[in-house]
């Protein structure tokens, strides 16, 4: 493996790319699927698992891309219950599709997405979702321990100046704001993983933190009065950006270098965050901060088995005709 020079960033190593495009779109769709049941079934070697009494004795069908479970009788193939559960395009597609996604290191934007694939838009659209939802089941997890980073940031609520100087508002005051400015409240273990969430304001983070870190860690954050509450149950460093981003030893640079990548997401790829859609947006951003030395290749393996071992989606199955809603 070729090193990396000294002081180059690893985004431009050769180490960051051990996947190609190239790779997936020359290969036909029955490598593509073989690639499917490797991702799906890698505990067995690609060999196939019921999913629905987990019986390791399946027989394949050779006339149909499907297998037939010894012990129950039922029949599934290589997406059945997962988030490519009821698929429209190739395999080959979906593949193309996760390393489009995973290369982008801001994200990318569904329309960017339909174009690259050739799809319709809603169908990039919910594609893009589903790989969202994947990531965000990875950062789901509790027990956040070491030395913890909070933090939040406002997000939309944007109002728009009036032309005449002598109309405009003071924008900054909450009695001006649309209703549609949300706080992303992150937690970042330093060294470890990063758990975000979407709420009305950063006082809602506190109870959020409470239950996710654990008792004895030690919580870096800013001058914010709601952090007030955590004093009495952690160890507490807090900085005064005012005066320092660090000092003596207490800092959120941490959890400031996600919000740092969010705000390049959210201005330069999707220029607007629903408020539904925020917390969906606000984890991917984390899964990509806590992945940012990894391979590409690395990568591709992680959505996509993280994608075959989530269950069905229930909110995007059938999200355009409206049987199910998005949360």
């Amino acid at each position: 493996m070729p090193r990396r020079s000294k002081g180059q960033h690893f985004l431009l190593s050769a180490q960051a790319r051990t996947l190609s495009l190239l790779d997936v779109t020359r290969m036909t769709n029955d490598e593509a699927r073989e690639s499917f049941r490797l991702l799906r079934w890698a505990s067995t070697g690609g060999k196939p698992v019921c999913p629905h009494c987990n019986c390791t004795i399946c027989y394949e069908y050779a006339s149909r891309p499907i297998f037939k479970c010894k012990s129950c009788n039922k029949q599934f193939s290589v997406t059945s219950g997962t988030l490519f559960h009821g698929r429209k395009l190739a395999f080959r597609d979906y593949l193309a599709a996760i390393v489009i996604f995973i290369n982008a290191a801001k994200g990318i934007s569904a329309l960017q997405l339909s174009r690259d694939l050739d799809v319709q838009y809603k169908t990039a659209f919910v594609l893009a979702h589903k790989l969202r939802e994947a990531m965000a089941s990875e950062t789901r997890h509790t027990g956040m321990n070491g030395v913890v980073e909070v933090d939040g940031c406002w997000v939309g609520g944007h109002v728009r100046p009036a032309n005449l100087k002598s109309e405009r508002i003071d924008r900054r005051l909450a009695e001006n704001q649309t209703g549609k400015r949300r706080c992303v409240v992150v937690i970042r273990e330093r060294g470890g993983r990063t758990r975000t969430f979407a709420l009305a304001s950063e006082a809602e983070g506190v109870a959020l933190i409470k239950r996710h870190v654990v008792p004895g860690a030690v919580i870096h954050a800013d001058e914010a009065e709601c952090w007030n509450d955590l004093h009495a149950q952690y160890e507490m460093r807090r900085i005064n950006h005012q005066q320092g981003y660090s000092i003596d030893g207490a800092c959120t640079n941490g959890a400031e270098g996600y919000f740092s990548r969010f705000r390049r997401a959210e201005w330069g790829q999707y220029h607007h965050l629903g408020g539904i859609y925020l917390g969906r947006y606000a984890a991917e951003i984390a899964w990509r901060e806590d992945r940012r030395r990894q391979s590409n290749g690395v990568l591709f393996s992680s959505l996509g088995t993280a994608a075959l071992n989530h269950s069905q989606s229930v909110d995007w199955t059938g999200y355009w005709q409206r049987r199910k809603e998005a949360a």
